[in-house]
């Protein structure tokens, strides 16, 4: 369902253990919300735990936890990280966006 590139991963863990949580048992939160220059846009938080009606994915020894409404605009994603200089942070490859915004951040489908 969603992907996650090495670099991510690592950066992940990195995060996260610096965070307080646990990369091997707590998850990634990924979602969709409503807002931006394109009309929808992504989340991506720590959990320690699911909510009812959550997808459990795991890629890459990383579990990912995406609720019921946005999986639909999901599916297919890679998380991928960009560091560096030119670097933009996280960054989600999503072959269902039909347009994105400048900054990446947003998209419409």
């Amino acid at each position: 369902m969603i992907k996650v590139s090495e670099e991510a991963k690592t950066k992940i863990s990195t995060l996260m253990t610096e965070g307080g949580f646990n990369p091997e048992a707590d998850y990634v939160r990924v979602g969709v919300k409503s807002g931006g220059c394109s009309g929808l846009s992504y989340e991506l938080n720590f959990d320690k735990s699911q909510a009812e009606g959550d997808k459990i994915f795991e890629d890459n020894s990383v579990k990912i936890v995406v609720d019921k409404r946005s999986v639909l605009y999901l599916a297919g994603t890679i998380l991928e990280y960009s560091g560096g200089l030119n670097g933009k942070g996280f960054v989600f490859n999503n072959p269902n966006a039909q347009r994105t915004c400048g900054c990446g951040e947003s998209f419409s489908l």
